[in-house]
């Protein structure tokens, strides 16, 4: 067994020591150790419950044979840091939680691995560090929230969001705001639309790196702990047999994640997560591959916020066990693959229990994939619209630019009234470097959507959005404005012509101009001068390779 390392022989005695100092006997030295690397904190509503998951996690092993080592890591929730300065770090905090697990299961040569995480870029990270580490390891999801309920409606935390909009046009009151406050965010788990959390929940199942139910139980039911205890058994099995995340997450397994990243017309983050953790699985995930299994992969599942539908409707559905059945009827992923479980995709799928919530293939929401990549003279290397959250009139829009250098003064600039119908907010130096932390801009989103204009503006950005904008935004806008990207030499008033059906986003001057003004431009430096956020300006690479660190 590989944690022999730290515990056979005589000459592992001071170590044994070590264990034992900590109330471990030698029978559960003997048996396979697995470490658990926990995200539990007292700061996100996703991870506030994930002691409880990691004990059921531990029954399993114990159950199953194994001896359970925890350890914990950082985790930043996207909402709490939205909108100030602490959005910077929290795209950057996925690299450091994918180094931490890397560093505790190197200096503790566990047998397997337990990742436990529930919110944005923790999960990524640990899939990050399970595909570097490449040994038996498992993933489980503390689970989605509940939605709320405010007048006989489900609301959630984007309701929140875009009430601060409907608050500045006198929509509604402060005090209606207080009460949607209260009531959007009922309990513990990750949010409960289709955001970035629950999107990368959902494709751990697709990728088969988590056991069926794991993106779509919600977190505080008997069968989200069921769900972990299952985990803590199979773990032990997965250590017995050698099966390790590279057997699994082979390049056709990303794209069963891809094509059901469409189908349910998840966050735009996944194209950022997705060929992040392919990177470290020593894969290559371009693009345009995205674009070919949108282009073929119908948009069945109608969740919020593009939709009506939450989490607790998909898991009633069926899950995506019953959105990849769909999607295997027109054989548009692949079946014959094995998955953590020790069953191949083919003995997982199931038939829907609602064809509502997810379509029949025959009668999608959309013929293509919820999300789309752009291209044109503003975006050589690509950027990413979430197509399926973007009103039909918005699909094609041509209009001036309203530039702004950075989030706090397109916000001011939304709610005070200064953005008209027709006009293109451009927000820039937010990506990876320029930010640096490539901040999610769903505060202005969600504003443009609160003041009544997200069938009549667009936004544009080198930053990113959360997987609960709606509207036409477009993000992830490559080369950024740091890196000396066409974003940068945008001028107030310049015609950007933005054509989702026909995958275009252009800034419409001649290629003389264009020519001109990024032989004048110079790239403003990144506001942070110093620590963590510093280095990672440093380090990190475009969004069109997921912001992954340079080799």
């Amino acid at each position: 067994m590989r944690s022999d390392l730290m515990k056979k022989g005589i000459e592992r005695a001071p170590h044994r020591s070590l264990l034992k100092a900590m109330g471990y006997t030698d029978e559960e030295l003997k048996r396979p150790i697995i470490g658990i690397a926990n995200s539990a904190n007292e700061v996100i509503p996703g991870h506030i419950h994930l002691h409880k998951i990691s004990e059921a996690v531990k029954a399993g092993i114990r159950m199953a044979g194994g001896t359970p080592m925890e350890f914990f890591t950082i985790g930043v929730c996207d909402g709490i840091a939205m909108g100030h300065k602490g959005m910077k770090y929290s795209l950057p905090s996925r690299e450091l939680i994918a180094d931490s697990v890397e560093l505790m299961a190197t200096a503790y040569p566990f047998d397997g691995l337990v990742l436990i995480a529930d919110c944005d870029k923790i999960i990524p990270g640990m899939l990050m560090a399970m595909m570097r580490l490449n040994i038996p390891a498992i993933y489980v999801a503390g689970g989605p929230m509940f939605a709320g309920r405010y007048k006989g409606t489900d609301i959630d935390l984007i309701t929140v969001f875009e009430g601060i909009g409907e608050v500045a046009r006198k929509e509604i009151t402060e005090d209606e705001l207080i009460e949607i406050e209260n009531l959007a965010c009922p309990g513990c788990g990750s949010c409960s639309g289709i955001f970035t959390a629950n999107s990368m929940n959902c494709l751990s199942e697709a990728l088969g790196v988590a056991l069926p139910g794991n993106g779509t139980i919600p977190a505080p039911t008997g069968a989200r702990i069921r769900l972990a205890k299952q985990a803590g058994m199979r773990i032990v099995e997965l250590v017995k047999q050698n099966i390790k995340p590279r057997d699994i997450a082979t390049i056709e397994a990303f794209k069963n994640a891809i094509a059901v990243d469409m189908a349910l017309g998840a966050s735009t983050n996944t194209i950022l997560h997705l060929p992040a953790i392919a990177h470290e699985a020593g894969i290559d995930l371009d693009l345009k591959l995205f674009d070919e299994i949108s282009e073929k992969t119908p948009y069945l599942c109608h969740i919020a916020p593009a939709g009506k539908y939450h989490m607790q409707d998909l898991n009633e559905a069926g899950g995506i066990p019953a959105v990849m059945y769909e999607l295997a009827r027109k054989g548009l992923i692949n079946t014959e693959l094995e998955t953590v479980s020790g069953k191949k995709v083919k003995d997982i799928i199931r038939k829907p229990l609602n064809n509502e919530v997810i379509r029949d293939i025959d009668n999608p929401i959309m013929e293509k994939g919820g999300i789309a990549i752009l291209y044109g003279n503003l975006a050589p290397q690509g950027a990413v619209v979430k197509q399926a959250a973007v009103d039909k009139e918005m699909l094609h829009h041509s209009g001036p630019a309203r530039v702004f250098d950075s989030e706090e003064e397109a916000l001011e600039a939304i709610l005070g009234g200064k953005i008209k119908k027709g006009d293109v907010i451009v927000i820039r130096y937010e990506g990876p470097k320029g930010g640096p932390g490539m901040r999610e801009m769903l505060a202005p989103t969600s504003a443009v959507v609160g003041m009544g204009l997200d069938k009549d503006v667009a936004l544009i950005t080198d930053g990113r959005f959360s997987g609960g904008t709606r509207g036409a935004a477009i993000g992830h806008i490559s080369p950024e404005a740091a890196e000396g990207g066409p974003i940068g030499i945008i001028k107030e008033g310049d015609i950007i012509e933005i054509n989702i059906p026909e995958k275009r986003i252009d800034l419409k001057i001649s290629e003389e101009e264009m020519e001109k003004r990024l032989k004048e431009f110079k790239p403003k430096e990144p506001p942070i001068k110093s620590g963590y956020v510093y280095r990672y300006s440093k380090m990190v690479t475009s969004a069109a390779t997921g912001a992954v660190f340079k080799e």
